[in-house]
This record gives structure tokens, sequence and C-alpha cells, in this order.
């Protein structure tokens, strides 16, 4: 099996707090950098999961970029950018987590900076994040296009309830165009895109498990370190293997710092 994910190649920057924030004043932490952003991390976890993998995102040239790139143990295919994006991830002492995002030259992937042969594939995972913003937005579009003419099936995680907030309209009208197969997504993603066409979908719920089509499936037990890309790892599963192994695998991220395998 081939999974392809289309979306954004970033460095991530782990900061794991020893002890709250203290505003104006120093805390102590533990810092961990690492290649990141939803689709390479969805591309990680199925290789790890013994499919093949290929990433298409925008490749900058920057020592940021150099140093993901060598971290990574798949394909990575897409044009030359200017700047890597960077995320911080701020996760708290029990694992919860929040992201503050730069998403470098990553947007810029343009329809036209695709070949057919790159969506080869079995499965197309979209990034929620290349559906908010042109040109990615297209590019998103046209790879969709592209894998289901190969016969594969098409998901999309809907990634950033406050990104849908603000990128709503053009989110909805690219998966209009899109029609995936698959969505994922936690309550407050679901809430703030509203009715979207899914053939499949899937709720996160953290501790609580999915719904899959409204059907419960409780979380597997696991000590929490780093929820960071728990969700990426539970799609990928899914697409691997279906919900037994979509669970275990974001069972297995939490349980670990950072958010790729």
């Amino acid at each position: 099996m081939l999974v392809c994910a289309l979306g954004d190649l970033l460095l991530d920057v782990i900061v794991r707090l020893d002890s709250p924030l203290a505003p104006g004043d120093d805390a102590t932490a533990r810092t961990a950098l690492a290649p990141g952003g939803q689709a390479a991390n969805v591309a990680a976890w199925a290789r790890a999961l013994g499919a093949d993998a290929r990433l298409v995102a925008v490749r900058s040239d920057d020592d940021e970029g150099e140093l993901v790139r060598r971290a990574l143990p798949f394909d990575v295919c897409g044009p030359r950018g200017d700047r890597t994006g960077i995320v911080v991830s701020l996760v708290l002492a029990d694992g919860g987590r929040t992201m503050v995002s730069d998403r470098g030259a990553a947007p810029d992937l343009r329809a036209e900076d695709l070949e057919p042969e790159w969506f080869a594939c079995d499965a197309l995972h979209l990034s929620g994040y290349s559906l908010m913003r042109e040109p990615i937005a297209g590019a998103a579009a046209r790879a969709a296009e592209l894998a289901r003419a190969n016969g594969a099936t098409v998901s999309v995680d809907l990634s950033s309830w406050t990104h849908i907030e603000r990128f709503g309209d053009t989110m909805r009208a690219t998966l209009s165009r899109v029609q995936p197969d698959v969505v994922f997504g936690n309550e407050r993603e679901w809430e703030a895109i509203g009715d979207v066409d899914a053939g499949t979908r899937v709720v996160k719920r953290g501790t609580r498990g999915i719904l899959v089509d409204g059907i419960e499936h409780p979380a597997q037990e696991t000590n929490v370190v780093d929820t960071t890309g728990a969700g990426d790892a539970l799609a990928a599963g899914f697409l691997v293997g279906g919900i037994e192994i979509a669970l275990a695998a974001a069972a297995s991220c939490v349980a670990q710092v950072g958010a790729m395998p």
C-alpha cells in the first residue's frame, strides 16, 4: 500500500514545560527539534505501520529544510521554496499542548507544480491546512483528481478550529471540490466546519476515543507524555489498517515525545 500525503513540511520545535509559564519570569523546559507538519506526520506514521509513503510539499533549501529532509524515511516531492516553516509546540506537564505556527513557504504549492505520477497511490491524505489558502488549496483539489484517476481514496483532516473560523469559506469550497471519502476532525473542528459531504466521518475525542459515523470506539489505555501528532498517527493508522490500528497508533504517539514515530 502507498499512502501519499499533501501539505506542509515544517520544523517542529517541541518545548516540554517542567512547570507552568510565569509571565515576566523564567520557566524551565526540555526542548527538541524534529521534522513535522501534519502531512509529513501522516506519511511518517504510515511508513512506520508498514505502508510505503510519499509526501508532496514545498521543499526549501534553507538550514531548517535540510535538517527536516535528512530525518525523513520517505520521498518528498514538490517545488523548491524560499523558507521552511516552523511550529513551536508548548507541551504541558499533563501532555496537553498548544502550537504556534509559521508555515513559511508551504502555502505556495500550486496545482501546476504537481506531477501526475506523484499521485499513483492507494490513499491520498490532505492536510486541512492545505485547503484553507490559495494557491495550495487549488493544488489539493488537483491532487485529489489525480489520485482518484489512479483509484485512490481521498481523506482530509480538518486540522484547526481557529483556522476554520478564519479561512472557513475557502476550506468549504475546496472540500466541495475534493469530495473526500473520509474526514477526520475533533469535536470543535466539526462544529466549526458545519455540514460537509464526507463518506466516513471520524470524530477525534482524545481520551474518549473516536466516533466513526456515530459509533463509539474507546481509546487504548496508555501513559500520556505528549499529545502532539496523535491525530496524525490516528489518521495514518485508519488509512493503513482501519479503526483498531488507528487507535493503537494514536496510543503509541501520545506515549512519546514528538509527532513522528
